[in-house]
């Protein structure tokens, strides 16, 4: 695992990733997984082009600062590269998957499902194969997106002292420069300004940027209000503040009521139901999550999140296999799907103790 680079495999001496088991799919059940990502992908897009023209950005918390650089990142359709859907299924076709939320702006998991996993595949069962062609789709989508930089450098940003996102945003990085691109690392709190423009420690412009760093922490950071200023481009989007939030699910459920991939879900009330999960509109690795069944609350975690407000999303239990609570995560790049990653937990939350679990397809 560390010769490829996955050197947060055991965080604090606990095994993220997780040989002992696998998942088993069959072509049916893959092809169901494909089909229904990108069903959802294209009606996540409908929602924000609802969310724009009817501004509704208050139920997102969105303040008005930002709002004409989301418009104009969507009027110019500026590139987005990836995304994850978390998704509940337990494998029968006749069921349909259910999406739990989007990781639109900031999704990690992604070497360990691109690359981990298929290395761990080639030495278990060789003649196997897998849902997996992210490696390809990231090279040739940023092969896609090099007219958007100007024939300029592409900087690449995040916090040094996350592992985790550092090793992501670095194999991005790399699947960048194998598709011709000139890239720069600059650690979140170097970026700089020269009273017209973002700089690198070099003194360099920056130009166009991938950030894997919140935008909702952009927000608050000393050059976030400096942003609409410049024209900077700025991956993933302005525009995905939108769906990164979880104020989307409520959006999707009125857009596509009774849609069967959707779960019913409200924003700020519980809508009478009587079993639902109470989640933040801005909140990571399982935090701040209440799961209420029959009006009382049967499992909560704690956390800092929830001041913007939360959403309740009507209670569909994670499939138990032998005590373990798998959620598939989706990949989504360039707009269509690529394969999936699946992370599991010993509790119905996925939290951050989670576990990557390969799989191989029968």
């Amino acid at each position: 695992m560390e010769q490829l680079g996955f050197s947060y495999h055991s965080p604090d001496g606990v095994s993220y990733w997780d040989e002992s088991a696998y998942y088993s799919f069959t072509s049916v059940q893959i092809e169901i997984l494909e089909k229904v990502s990108n069903k959802l992908f294209r009606m996540c897009l409908k929602a924000v082009d609802h969310v724009i023209r009817k501004n509704l950005f208050e139920r997102f918390h969105i303040s008005a600062t930002w709002i004409p650089l989301i418009k104009a990142s969507w009027q110019r359709e500026t590139p987005s590269i990836y995304g994850r859907f978390d998704l509940s299924w337990d494998g029968n076709p006749n069921i349909a998957p259910k999406l739990l939320e989007f990781n639109a702006d900031t999704p990690t998991s992604l070497l360990e499902a691109s690359v981990i996993q298929w290395f761990w595949l080639k030495e278990v069962f060789p003649e196997a194969d897998q849902f997996n062609s992210m490696h390809e789709k990231l090279i040739v989508w940023f092969k896609q997106i090099r007219i958007y930089l100007k024939k300029g450098k592409l900087h690449f940003s995040s916090l040094n002292e996350n592992a985790e996102d550092f090793m992501n945003m670095t194999y991005l990085q790399d699947c960048a420069i194998q598709a011709g691109i000139q890239t720069q690392f600059i650690s979140v709190e170097n970026i700089g300004w020269n009273g017209s423009g973002f700089t690198d420690l070099l003194e360099e412009p920056i130009t166009a940027i991938f950030k894997l760093y919140p935008w909702e922490w952009i927000m608050h950071e000393e050059f976030g209000p400096l942003i609409p200023k410049t024209d900077t481009l700025w991956i993933e989007p302005p525009w995905k503040m939108i769906l990164s939030n979880k104020a989307i699910l409520p959006v999707l459920w009125e857009l596509f009521p009774d849609h069967p991939n959707l779960l019913e879900c409200y924003s700020g009330k519980d809508g009478g139901m009587k079993n639902y999960v109470k989640k933040p509109l801005l909140s990571r690795e399982g935090a701040n999550i209440r799961i209420v069944e029959n009006g009382i609350v049967e499992a909560e975690t704690g956390g800092e999140y929830g001041e913007e407000g939360f959403i309740y999303q009507k209670l569909h239990k994670l499939p138990e296999f032998n005590g373990n609570y798998p959620v598939i995560g989706s990949w989504i790049i360039g707009g269509k799907s690529a394969g999936i990653g699946i992370r599991e937990s010993h509790s119905l939350i996925t939290d951050n103790l989670s576990r990557f679990i390969p799989h191989r397809i029968t």
